[in-house]
């Protein structure tokens, strides 16, 4: 998605800016080393993709379904997006794109898919248990599809690696029906449904938005700061 916006906004220039790379010219002098001509490039492509990704304009504010709640300080960390109390439970809930974890073959219809597809880390934790129930799930704007359901260490949660390498119990196809009805209706039950999908897309965008202006601007900062020490 990103990449197609990029592409697609319009190349304007500005003048100086507050940025780290506003001090940095157009390569002219014959006599600049090649690598501060490199420097320089990347410098001005950062600048121009910048301000391009800067007047992106954001979906429409989208509050999360009742009785759900956005976790302070999730846009600008790694953490649970969502959370609710569900009696003596506590609900979480991470997200990313599904194509983040399944890369497509780069087929013309994968940027509406990754806005289509999402990937859900839930977690059920209980006070004064050691582990939560956990769910891998993949929601869709008219569903939700159950991956996995096992028990995490709570301490390991805030860790990716620990997730990916932990058995995630037995295929959730391979149960029976009834079963796997029972864990449909458990998370429904929660409030987790396709009903969480406009708000968790929306989201998304935004903090997308926000890492990759990141990006842009930190990059510039180490380049340029690279760039000082060679002119000195």
């Amino acid at each position: 998605m990103w990449r197609k916006a990029i592409a697609t906004a319009a190349a304007t220039r500005f003048g100086a800016l507050h940025h780290p790379w506003r001090t940095i010219a157009r390569p002219h002098s014959t006599t600049a080393s090649p690598s501060a001509a490199v420097d320089s490039v990347i410098l001005r492509s950062l600048k121009e993709h910048y301000l391009d990704v800067q007047k992106m304009n954001p979906p429409p504010k989208i509050n999360p379904p009742s009785p759900f709640t956005v976790v302070q300080g999730s846009l600008d960390g790694n953490g649970p997006a969502l959370k609710r109390i569900f009696g003596r439970e506590e609900i979480t809930i991470s997200v990313m794109r599904m194509a983040n974890i399944i890369p497509g073959d780069g087929g013309e219809d994968d940027d509406a898919d990754d806005t289509n597809q999402l990937f859900l880390h839930l977690d059920v934790a209980k006070p004064g248990q050691k582990e939560s129930l956990h769910f891998l799930c993949a929601l869709y704007p008219d569903a939700l599809g159950i991956h996995s359901v096992s028990l995490r260490k709570i301490a390991d949660l805030s860790s990716s690696r620990d997730v990916l390498s932990t058995y995630n119990g037995p295929v959730f196809e391979d149960l029976d029906e009834t079963m796997r009805d029972a864990f449909h209706n458990y998370l429904e039950e929660r409030g987790v449904s396709e009903s969480l999908f406009p708000f968790l897309r929306a989201w998304l965008y935004v903090k997308d938005h926000r890492n990759l202006l990141r990006w842009f601007k930190s990059v510039g900062t180490f380049i340029n700061e690279n760039k000082k020490v060679k002119d000195s």
